[in-house]
Order: structure tokens, then sequence, then C-alpha cells
């Protein structure tokens, strides 16, 4: 679920639809891996860690200064329900975003439970993909609670047109935007009844140009692109096979990462629609040549459908904002 909080706009070059409500769904391909390699160029040996969960469906309702928007992945989608050969899997995903000027604040919470390894051909000689069943880890499991703090650098540049739709660019524009990123995970997992734990701390420091091109009256396509430097703490601890607590293992790490994306929409006063791909990287170096990459790659379809808004809800929304002006 998403919530965004919407600032003032320049009605010259951009088009607010914050008075009106507006419906939207979303289907996308969500796919969320974890990569460890080992070895060099010559013995290179990868093992990836990914969900049985390859489509994800957002419902959103806008109005105003705020956006609620709920994902999920629903488990009839084809290639979310091969559990039997790759176990169960679960991914939600909840978001607040607010815009105060031209800062952009995003928190987020995401849970994903349930892995299996992908690349068995790699690791098993002989197995075969129709036949055998995928080694399964269903107790893995990870939260994350994050947020990020952005400054668009250019005047008259709608990041919100990208996020939400609730505005449209008027006019082919691009800006540099430098951002901080932070968040705090947690990696939960059993195996034959001994429970793991490991607590991560990431911090980043990035930057990336995003540009609205707008090549009609309503077609415009938005490429963007970040790449960034940051840090991870990490401290883990597992329970031993006599069933006492393992000792507390703390780590450091360097991590680079890398972002970007292509949107391709239509938009109208009523109706509109669109398309994005979108990756996210993140990579560390856990020991000598031992990488572990944090892989999310998806493309997204959306449509949606802005009205007036009913006049119950105008009307507890205009006495709810004479108690709190910043509405």
């Amino acid at each position: 679920m998403s919530f965004y909080l919407k600032a003032q706009t320049d009605s010259t070059k951009i088009k607010s639809y914050a008075d009106q409500v507006m419906i939207r769904v979303n289907l996308d391909t969500n796919i969320e891996n974890y990569t460890f390699s080992e070895g060099g160029e010559d013995n290179l040996k990868q093992t990836i860690l990914a969900i049985n969960n390859k489509t994800k469906a957002s419902f959103s309702v806008d109005y105003k200064i705020i956006s609620a928007t709920l994902s999920f992945a629903p488990r009839f989608f084809p290639g979310n329900n091969d559990n039997e050969r790759k176990g169960n899997s679960s991914y939600t995903d909840f978001r607040f975003r607010f815009f105060p000027e031209r800062f952009v604040q995003t928190v987020y919470y995401k849970n994903v439970k349930g892995f299996y390894i992908e690349n068995m051909q790699d690791l098993l000689p002989g197995w075969q993909e129709d036949r055998d069943s995928y080694i399964q880890f269903p107790d893995l499991r990870v939260q994350t609670f994050g947020g990020s703090t952005a400054y668009i650098l250019k005047k008259g540049f709608s990041l919100k047109s990208l996020y939400t739709q609730g505005e449209w660019q008027k006019n082919s524009i691009g800006s540099w935007v430098p951002f901080l990123d932070y968040d705090f995970t947690i990696f939960r997992n059993t195996i034959n009844g001994l429970k793991s734990k490991e607590y991560q701390y990431n911090f980043g420091a990035n930057i990336g140009y995003f540009y609205n091109w707008v090549i009609a009256e309503k077609v415009s396509v938005a490429p963007y692109l970040t790449v960034g430097l940051g840090g991870k703490l990490t401290s883990f601890k597992d329970t031993l096979e006599n069933g006492s607590k393992g000792p507390k293992q703390n780590e450091q790490y360097l991590t680079v990462k890398g972002s970007g994306g292509l949107r391709i929409g239509y938009n109208s006063d009523r109706f509109l629609f669109g398309g994005m791909l979108n990756f996210n990287a993140t990579a560390y170096n856990e020991k000598e040549n031992s990488t572990v990459e944090n892989n999310n790659t998806y493309g997204l379809l959306y449509i949606g459908y802005r009205f007036p808004p009913p006049k119950v809800v105008k009307r507890n929304y205009d006495k709810i904002k004479k108690k709190i002006p910043i509405l």
C-alpha cells in the first residue's frame, strides 16, 4: 500500500489533477533475486535465489494530496503458483511519499517470503526443469523498512508524473536528482529446526538524471538512470546444533548501486495508460572472489481513470483541511 502527499505545482509547466479522484490498476512482472558469486572468471560459480512470484497486481486510488496503492502477488496468476516444484512465495509492498516543494521523501515497507534456487542446472548436472524440483527455502523471509530523500535540481520538473501520474508534464524537460537512501533489513530463516537471523543497515548517496520527453500533446517518454555508492553493516547470529546461540558476527561492506528505467504513457483528463521497464541492482564484495547481488527487474502496465470526487468525499476532505491546513 502506498500513500503520497503532493505540494503546489507550477501550472505553466505542469498540469495537476489533485482535484480529481483517480483509480489505477497496475500489473508488473516483479523479479526479485539474490545472486551469490564465488571464484574468478575461469571458475565462476553462482547461486541464484528467487521468489515464486512473477506477476504482481496493484490497485490505487488518488485524491488531492493522497495516493493509496495496495500491491500483492495473486496466486492464480501464471508464474505465481508452481508451488510443488518451487515452493510458496509471498510479496507485499507498502510505500509513503510526499513532495514538499522540490523535495521528495519516501518511506516504505517490503516483505518477501519463500525462495528457491533458480539455477539448478548449473549446480546439479543432469537436473531437468520439466522433471525435477528446485531446492526450496520456504522459511526464508526478508523484511525491509526503508526510505529515501531526494531533491529536484530543475524547477518545473515533475517526478510526480512518473511516480503516480497525478500530474502531467506539459513540455519536455529533464533534471538531475541527487538522493540519499537508507534501510533496515531483517533476514530470517529456519533449516532443519535451526533458526538464523541477520540484520542489515544500508545507506547510500546517489545521483540520477530523469527526463520527461513530451512527444505529443498526450504522449510522453520518460527515461531515467541513477548510480550510487553506499555502505552495509551486518549482524548475523544463528542457532547451533546443540540448541545454543552462536556467536554474533558483525561485518561492514562497500556497496555499489544502480537503477534505470523507461516509461511510455498516454494521458487525457479522464483516461491514462502506459508501460514501464525498470531495474534496480545492488552489489558488494562479501569476501575476496565472493560477490552478493540483489537484483530487481520488472516491466509494468497501468491503466487509470479520473473523475470528479463524490460530494461526500469532497465535503469531508474540506472539513479535515480546515483543521489540518497542510492538506
